[in-house]
């Protein structure tokens, strides 16, 4: 493993990082085979705002991976849910960075935010060929669940209940009770 996991730092891109993410995407983009992309126009939209983000892995002054966490319109798939859902996407460690815990950090990091935020639900998907993402969602709780979306690679789709005080407070805020 060589490197030690306290040599990791994670935080969430801001505007100026934008350029970074985006290259760092792309790269996942030809790494993974995915045929559903963004362009840097979407990619600003879906993960630069409100309620969404996009985190950002390094080690040893490099970057080594990331996770974007965009809102999930459950309303545009047919479903008419009250609560509140995030998905998870663009999940990827630099092969040379891998066993390090960087994926478990980026996704603790994403679901933290998530919660602060006031989701009720976080969603994601997967392929069969990704097992060690498969096999890390279901450690940090996800279920698997009906697909919810059309990402024509998607195989495994997965969904966690987030449970926190923040988000009750949040829900009390939004209904005017204190």
């Amino acid at each position: 493993m060589g490197n030690e996991a306290r040599s990791i730092e994670i935080w969430r891109a801001g505007v100026a990082e934008l350029g970074t993410a985006f290259g760092l995407v792309e790269e996942y983009f030809v790494r993974a085979g995915v045929i559903s992309r963004e362009t840097r126009v979407e990619f600003d939209a879906e993960y630069f705002g409100d309620a969404r983000g996009f985190w950002l892995a390094g080690s040893e002054r490099q970057l080594a991976g990331c996770i974007g966490l965009r809102i999930l319109n459950r309303a545009n798939e047919g479903k008419r849910e009250k609560e509140s859902c995030a998905e998870i996407k663009r999940m990827y460690v630099r092969e040379k960075f891998r066993g390090q815990g960087i994926a478990q950090k980026l996704l603790e990091a994403a679901e933290r935010f998530a919660r602060e935020t006031g989701y009720d639900w976080i969603y994601l998907d997967t392929t069969n060929e990704m097992i060690a993402a498969a096999r890390l969602y279901e450690q940090s709780g996800y279920q698997r669940c009906e697909r919810y979306n059309h990402n024509p690679q998607a195989t495994i789709f997965m969904r966690k209940k987030l449970r926190s005080l923040v988000r009750s407070a949040t829900k009390r805020a939004r209904l005017g009770q204190s």
